[in-house]
């Protein structure tokens, strides 16, 4: 009931889909019901905390209220990844336009460090070349982004199929532009050449023995790339790792992992290949009429990075399990065995996987007692969860499950089953 007032009061207040919509499908509103909605999850998941809002109907019994509780939150947490999704989505379609700009910002930028530079050392047809290479290159680039507006821009080509920036594409694409904006430079002086040596200097620059350390990384990086992708799926549908979709894209997806943690290989091959890549578009400059000749020694660093980055993929994620399953006690209570009606902790490790810390996530976690299927109870507090946390679960044993040995399995927000875990059940 709560959940459909909020729904009637937002919908009363958006005036018809205009600039102060909060519905999911309105992309001028998206943002503003998905705030909207969050705070007042937020503020409902506090007030259960502190034992407030709870009818009069539940209050005497607490597993009616805990399941009450859990469920109103449940009904909540929804209505959040609903808004969440539809500014994720009216996200990634403006995003293009975004991207677009910058690309064309960047262009201006080149175009007023080579006037800049030209001063006093007069304008070359090296400078023609490399605004001429920049201005195909751009082109190129809003066009794409303009065929994949839905789905990011120019971003499209390296946001994974988690709605996450990939680190291993990004990477990649960042040479791949390189080299095509190396390759339309020498392209533009050679078609500007009118002397026959020069024009031979010029095709020389293609050859491999000037540009082996820069075509050997960019085969590296490009291979990392589609490797990785090939890994993690591999993975995933083996269910030795887990992974959940993100809402929308960000930035910070490049340096961390899916809980928005720092992790040490992304950030060494971005930082790595940054630095390498900065010191082959010097290069470039300084040498506009070949390929840049990146030394092996850096070209080495960059392949150690790849190799650290692809061991990192390799040993990340593991599959949840169960270590113990022992009956819930609280103070006060008696010690015996588990009977139908009790709580049961369950011990392990892996239960919450890395991104699936929301309400809505929590909330689709599965105990399989037996044969029945029990939806682990969110039990609030505040400024969080207490259950389901990563490493404990506490459900109760329904009277559905008949007395004897029967198996417990955890099911994860991600689909991933733990092994079974048998207990005795008691009348």
């Amino acid at each position: 009931m709560a959940v459909q007032e909020a729904r009637q009061g937002t919908d009363a207040g958006a005036g018809g889909h205009k600039g102060a919509c909060t519905c999911g499908d309105c992309p001028h509103g998206a943002r503003e019901g998905h705030r909207r909605a969050v705070a007042e999850f937020l503020l409902k998941r506090d007030e259960f905390a502190a034992g407030q809002g709870l009818p009069a109907a539940v209050a005497h019994s607490a597993s009616a209220s805990r399941q009450w509780v859990s469920e109103e939150l449940t009904q909540s947490a929804e209505l959040v990844a609903e808004r969440g999704r539809a500014e994720g989505e009216a996200w990634l379609a403006r995003l293009w336009r975004r991207t677009a700009c910058t690309v064309w910002a960047l262009v201006v930028l080149l175009l007023l460090v080579q006037s800049l530079t030209a001063i006093g050392a007069g304008w070359t047809s090296a400078r023609t070349a490399g605004l001429l290479a920049a201005l195909v290159t751009a082109a190129a680039l809003t066009a794409a982004s303009w065929f994949h507006r839905a789905r990011g821009g120019v971003l499209a080509p390296v946001i994974g199929e988690d709605n996450r920036l990939s680190t291993s594409r990004a990477v990649a694409a960042a040479w791949v532009l390189f080299v095509a904006f190396a390759a339309l430079v020498l392209v533009g002086r050679l078609a500007a050449a009118s002397d026959h040596a020069e024009r031979d200097r010029l095709i020389s620059g293609f050859e491999l023995a000037r540009g082996a350390g820069v075509v050997t990384v960019l085969a590296v990086v490009c291979a990392i790339a589609v490797l990785v992708r090939r890994v993690v799926g591999l993975r995933v549908l083996g269910q030795r790792l887990q992974k959940v979709r993100a809402d929308r894209p960000r930035a910070a997806d490049l340096l961390t992992d899916d809980a928005g943690r720092g992790t040490f290989a992304d950030i060494q091959y971005v930082v790595i290949s940054a630095v390498a890549l900065l010191f082959a578009a010097v290069r470039l400059s300084r040498r506009p009429d070949q390929l840049p000749d990146l030394p092996w020694g850096l070209a080495v660093l960059v392949l150690i990075s790849s190799a650290t980055y692809l061991a990192g993929k390799y040993a990340e994620g593991g599959r949840p399990v169960i270590l113990s399953v022992v009956r819930a006690r609280e103070a006060g209570d008696l010690d015996g065995p588990i009977r139908t009606g009790d709580d049961i902790e369950i011990r392990g490790a892996g239960f919450v996987p890395p991104g699936a810390d929301t309400a809505a996530r929590l909330a689709r976690m599965v105990v399989r007692i037996g044969p029945v299927n029990v939806h682990v109870p969110l039990i609030p507090v505040p400024g969080g969860f207490n259950n389901p946390t990563d490493t404990v679960l506490t459900v109760p044993v329904p009277a559905d499950v008949e007395p004897g040995r029967v198996e417990v399995q955890v099911v994860t927000a991600a689909g991933v089953e733990t092994g079974r875990y048998a207990i005795d059940v008691t009348e």
